[in-house]
């Protein structure tokens, strides 16, 4: 069984010889930047640089996938958000917002698939194809439809509409989720093998269980429902109040972080319905801790069953190679 065949089947909740070990969130880290002379910002835009930053984790740390781009501002920004870029160890983030005033002037872009990064980020996923062939999996990052949504109107007037003008919440959402499979779909077309879609903003942390359950959920579904291969949705914080919810948001996989931290119970919850990737502790433990406190908390999540081993949430940019080589090394030793 291969990496890609292997990937595919876990996520299914199908039998594999062992349990896949990668990281379905942002994967790039310094150490990396320095071996392969692609850093960031430039690492955002230029397509070959992507390409080999995202392949130095399969490559060097041996985690078994590449996962590219490395941040949730790719469709924010083609779809008229400022961004700034970012530095060499903090990730670009959205800084000004097209329609904080309202939904009256929603404006698709003509193209949008040509617009901004995107044309960068598809030509990536090509040059992974070549370099690792097909029997490694290509995952692709992209943000969800809740935090486009939040980006295009900002955080703060999403939450706002959410209570009081719901139907511009809704319309927001609405437009935000069209774009959301059309960019999902041209990254699947570019050969793409699953889609990792983080969506922060539908955190417990921001949105309560209620909202998620009655407004969210169904915009999730869409989404899910209009894009053509296999995806897994992150969210971040304690999810345990939603993660039934999320389970029923039509992907066949969700990641989590180790805030949840009952795992066994989350897949008892969710049994039969999604998968689970995680939830190793991306800041406490690999980029914190040593070889040895990785190692334990690996072990940890397999014996509670884990279907993907994987960071809980993105990689921060100053973890060790060390360490991740340590999360692959304690699944190897789990099956030895």
């Amino acid at each position: 069984m291969n990496m890609k065949e292997r990937l595919l089947k876990a996520l299914k909740g199908e039998e594999v010889d062992k349990v896949p070990v990668c990281t379905v969130t942002q994967s790039a880290i310094v150490e990396l930047m320095d071996l392969t002379g692609a850093a960031w910002p430039e690492a955002h835009t230029d397509s070959q640089k992507m390409a080999d930053l995202a392949v130095a984790s399969y490559e060097v740390c041996g985690l078994e996938g590449v996962r590219a781009p490395y941040c949730l501002t790719v469709l924010a920004e083609a779809m008229g958000c400022e961004v700034n870029m970012g530095t060499k160890n903090r990730q670009p983030s959205v800084t000004d917002h097209p329609y904080p005033k309202g939904v009256d002037n929603l404006a698709m872009p003509e193209n949008l698939l040509s617009v901004g990064r995107i044309p960068a980020v598809l030509e990536t996923m090509k040059i992974i194809r070549e370099k690792v062939g097909d029997e490694v999996p290509i995952i692709a990052g992209m943000e969800g439809p809740v935090t486009l949504a939040s980006d295009l109107a900002s955080v703060k007037k999403f939450m706002k509409w959410s209570i009081k003008a719901p139907e511009d919440f809704n319309t927001i959402l609405d437009f935000a989720c069209d774009a959301c499979i059309e960019y999902a779909n041209a990254l699947f077309d570019a050969g793409v093998d699953v889609i990792s879609v983080p969506d922060p903003v539908a955190s417990p942390d921001l949105m309560s269980p209620d909202t998620f359950d009655k407004m969210l959920k169904p915009f999730l579904q869409k989404f899910a429902d209009g894009v053509k291969g296999p995806m897994i949705l992150h969210i971040c914080g304690d999810v345990s109040p939603i993660l039934e919810m999320m389970a029923d948001c039509h992907f066949p996989s969700i990641s989590i972080e180790e805030k949840v931290k009952d795992l066994k119970g989350a897949k008892a919850k969710v049994a039969g319905k999604v998968t689970i990737c995680g939830n190793v502790s991306s800041p406490f433990v690999l980029l914190a801790g040593d070889a040895a406190t990785v190692k334990a908390a690996a072990t940890k999540a397999l014996e509670d069953g884990i279907d993907v081993l994987a960071p809980g949430c993105g990689i921060a940019p100053d973890t060790p190679v060390a360490n991740l080589k340590a999360m692959v090394e304690a699944r190897d030793e789990y099956y030895a």
